[in-house]
C-alpha cells in the first residue's frame, strides 16, 4: 500500500509529492540525469486541510530519516534547537528536516517577518546545500514568512492546499461515516453539498457532532437530520430551534431566502446546495442561510458576474413583490452587489470613462457613481421580472422553508419539477 493512499482526493497534489518523493527514494537515477536533490518543499493552506497528514505520508513513502521541529520551547532555546536539528541531519546520507506549522515559529506579523527563527532556518538550509538534507515544511499563513525564505533555492516548490472539491468531499464523508453507526437514510451527496468548501477537519467534526446528537437522545444510529443539525450548528452557527421567531418573522426570512433561490435556480438549475431559515444575523439576531455551488460563485465570466448580482437582489425583490415593503435585512446583499458592479466598471465593461479607478476630478467620480446606480437599477428590475414570471415557484419555496425550516438541494429540485418555470 502506498503511503499516499491515506489521503483521500487531492490527486494533483499527491502526484507532485510523489514526484519529489521519488527523487529521495531513487537519488542515483536522478544523478545520472544531472538532477540535484531540491532544497525543500512547502505545503501552505488554511488549518485543517490535511497538510501535516500529507507531509507525514511524504516522509513515510520516502523512507528517509526525519528530524521534526515544532515550536514548543522559548525563543532562544528554540533557535538553538533549529541549529542542532539541521546539524544532526547533515550527518545522515539523506535526511528530511520537517518544520511543522513553520509560521508559528515566531510571533511576527506580515509586516515584520524577519524573526531570528526564520533567519536561522534560512542560514541552515543554505549550509546544507549539497549535503543530502531536504527541508519539508507546512504553514497556515505563508505571508508571515519572509520572501527570502520562500524563494527558490530554499523552498524549490510551494504547493497550495485548498478545501477539498465536492467530489473529494463525498469520498471523505463516506470514509468518516463508514466508521459510524448510521441509518440507511444517510444521503452522502446531500451532506457534501451542505459542507462544500469546508476543511477535512471540519467535515470530520460535523459528523462526530451528529453522533453526539444521536447519543444524547439515546438512539443507536445517526440519522440524516443529525447531520443536518450538526452542519447548521457548527458551520453556520444556526440555532437548533426557532421557538423565539414569531410567524411574521419566520415568513419574512423565508421570503427573502426564497427570492435568492428562485433567481439562482432559474439562471443556473441545480445551483443551490441548501437553504434554511435557521440562520443568525449578527446585527439583528435573525436571518437565513442560502448557499450555492462553490464553482459558480466565481466571477470568471460576465455571465457568472451577472448571476451573482441578480441572485444578490433576489431577497429584496421577493420581499417587495410579495409584501410591498422594503427588505430591511438585505444590507450585506446590497453592499456586495455595489462592490461587484464597481469592479465591473473598473474592468471597462461599460466603457473606461466610467471606471471609478480612473476618476480623479469630482465630476468624474459623480459620473462613476451614477453609472453604478443605473446599472444596479437595471439589474434589480431584471431580478424582479424573474421572480414575477415564476411567482408559483417562489410561493412553493416559501411554503417549503416555513414547513421544513431547511431545504436541501433535493427538496428544491423536487419543488422545481412540480412547477412550470419561465426563463
Amino acid at each position: 500500500m502506498n503511503a499516499f493512499d491515506k489521503v483521500i482526493g487531492y490527486e494533483s497534489i499527491k502526484m507532485e509529492l510523489k514526484r519529489y518523493c521519488d527523487i529521495l527514494k531513487n537519488p542515483k537515477k536522478y544523478e545520472k540525469l544531472g538532477v540535484a536533490i531540491p532544497s525543500g518543499l512547502l505545503l501552505e493552506g488554511k488549518p485543517g486541510l490535511g497538510k501535516t497528514l500529507m507531509a507525514k505520508c511524504f516522509i513515510a513513502e520516502s523512507g528517509c530519516k526525519v528530524f521534526t521541529l515544532r515550536k514548543d520551547k522559548p525563543n532562544g532555546v528554540f533557535v538553538n534547537e533549529i541549529k542542532d536539528v539541521f546539524d544532526q541531519a547533515k550527518t545522515e546520507e539523506l535526511a528530511i528536516v520537517f518544520l511543522d506549522d513553520m509560521d508559528k515559529f515566531a510571533n511576527e506579523d506580515a509586516n515584520h517577518p524577519d524573526a531570528e527563527e526564520y533567519v536561522t532556518i534560512q542560514s541552515c538550509i543554505d549550509d546544507c546545500k549539497g549535503l543530502g538534507v531536504f527541508t519539508l515544511a507546512t504553514v497556515n499563513n505563508i505571508h508571515r514568512l519572509p520572501d527570502s525564505l520562500r524563494r527558490v533555492g530554499r523552498f524549490d516548490k510551494i504547493i497550495s492546499v485548498n478545501a477539498p472539491e465536492y467530489e473529494d468531499g463525498v469520498r471523505i464523508i463516506e470514509q468518516y461515516i463508514d466508521k459510524m453507526e448510521t441509518m440507511e437514510d444517510i444521503d452522502v451527496e446531500l451532506v457534501a453539498r451542505m459542507m462544500e468548501g469546508e476543511s477535512c477537519a471540519k467535515l470530520e467534526t460535523v459528523i462526530n457532532e451528529a453522533g453526539i446528537y444521536a447519543g444524547f437522545e439515546n438512539r443507536e444510529k445517526i440519522c440524516q437530520q443529525d447531520l443536518t443539525n450538526a452542519c447548521l450548528q457548527l458551520i453556520f452557527n444556526a440555532p437548533p430551534a426557532l421557538s423565539e421567531y414569531d410567524e411574521s418573522t419566520l415568513k419574512m426570512i423565508a421570503l427573502h431566502e426564497a427570492g435568492h433561490i428562485v433567481v439562482s435556480e432559474i439562471l443556473e438549475p441545480g445551483s443551490i446546495n441548501f437553504s434554511s431559515v435557521r440562520g443568525v444575523d449578527i446585527s439583528t439576531g435573525i436571518g437565513g442561510i442560502t448557499r450555492c455551488r462553490k464553482n459558480i460563485k466565481k466571477n470568471t465570466t460576465y455571465k457568472m458576474w451577472e448571476y451573482n448580482v441578480l441572485c444578490g437582489f433576489g431577497g429584496r425583490a421577493a420581499t417587495e413583490i410579495v409584501s410591498g415593503e422594503i427588505d430591511m435585512g438585505c444590507q450585506s446583499d446590497i453592499n456586495n452587489i455595489f462592490s461587484l458592479i464597481d469592479d465591473a466598471l473598473d474592468l471597462g465593461i461599460y466603457g473606461f470613462e466610467n471606471a471609478s479607478k480612473f476618476c480623479e476630478a469630482e465630476y468624474e467620480k459623480e459620473r462613476a457613481v451614477r453609472a453604478i446606480s443605473l446599472e444596479a437599477e437595471r439589474l434589480y428590475r431584471k431580478a424582479k421580472k424573474i421572480i414575477l414570471d415564476n411567482r408559483a415557484f417562489l410561493d412553493a419555496v416559501v411554503k417549503g422553508l416555513i414547513d421544513k425550516k431547511t431545504l436541501t438541494f433535493r427538496d428544491i429540485q423536487n419543488i422545481r419539477e412540480s412547477i412550470t418555470l419561465v426563463g
